[in-house]
């Protein structure tokens, strides 16, 4: 019986809000993770040299672009970093001049998905870029999205 109450009480509290897509507040907090406490989130990265992949290519669940990394990270992950991530398994990104163009790919209310740049890094920037320290959390990331980034 009340094993009954508890599923009712679980079932009659209200869902988290969904958070509203599109450019991020300007003045969102910044709150601290802790890495050592919290789970890492999977983030699936897509690259390509010279472009992002068009939203199209995202289409067929299971028949994504090939050129997958997987990054376990969190939401309070800086382009900086990632970028050194992406510098670890593409030698493209590797070279001075590189610029790195960061990209959210998620679905839109219709089901197509959307294709939404986010930032820039210099592939050997020194940390002090405009982009460079803007994190997942800052710039809207939602878990389930993919991240897209252009070689450039």
């Amino acid at each position: 019986m009340a094993g009954v109450v508890e599923a009712q009480n679980r079932q009659a509290r209200p869902g988290p809000l969904p958070q509203p897509r599109g450019p991020p507040p300007t003045a969102r907090s910044r709150e601290p993770i802790d890495r050592e406490k919290t789970c890492p989130l999977l983030l699936r990265v897509f690259t390509k040299v010279g472009g992002h992949h068009p939203a199209e290519d995202f289409a067929v669940r299971g028949k994504e672009p090939k050129d997958e990394v997987q990054i376990y990270t969190w939401k309070d992950a800086t382009l900086r970093e990632l970028t050194d991530l992406v510098k670890e398994v593409s030698q493209e990104a590797r070279k001075r001049d590189a610029k790195l163009s960061f990209a959210f790919v998620y679905p839109d209310k219709n089901g197509r998905f959307v294709v939404r740049p986010v930032g820039m890094t210099y592939s050997h920037g020194n940390g002090r870029r405009l982009d460079d320290a803007k994190t997942l959390a800052e710039l809207g990331f939602q878990i389930g999205d993919y991240l897209s980034v252009a070689i450039l």
